[in-house]
């Protein structure tokens, strides 16, 4: 496997179980799918794997989040960002910024640049590829996400 490579694509969605419902009985896939509210970020989640590629159906819980911002804004539903994986989020990003990047704020965390999060460091880019969003993330380790874990309690 590459060394960077497409860690999920985030869709989204008014509403996650209808969404969910559409892709497990037209294309049967997403069967095994957890579905999350997060609550720090206000959104309901449904997640499932096609292949090696984590599918996230992100609805807003409230009028105005990030995910009823982005359909009201463009009029439908769709692709909102893909997040690729990177060995080293330091330096992804330090070449992103020497080729023209720039920082994005995280909505949920309000941090500009690279930061935790439950499942590696992230950092958004200002700049969307066709209208999608980019994120970058160097996943925890399996040992980085039991350190993770421990210090959240989880």
């Amino acid at each position: 496997m590459s060394d960077r490579y497409i860690k999920h694509m985030a869709f989204a969605v008014k509403d996650a179980k209808a969404a969910l419902k559409t892709y497990q009985q037209y294309l049967g896939v997403g069967l095994d799918a957890e579905i999350h509210d997060y609550e720090k970020s206000r959104n309901r989640v449904a997640i499932f794997n096609v292949g090696d590629v984590e599918y996230q159906l992100c609805q807003s819980l409230d009028e105005g989040g990030r995910f009823d911002k982005w359909i009201k804004e463009r009029g439908y539903e769709g692709l909102h960002h893909i997040c690729y994986a990177v060995p080293d989020i330091d330096v992804a990003l330090e070449e992103a910024l020497a080729n023209g990047a720039t920082l994005k704020e995280c909505v949920a965390c309000k941090v500009k640049g690279s930061h935790v999060h439950p499942e590696g460091w992230v950092a958004f880019l200002e700049q969307e590829a066709g209208g999608v969003e980019l994120e970058l993330m160097q996943v925890y380790t399996p040992e980085e996400l039991e350190e993770y874990k421990s210090v959240k309690g989880i």
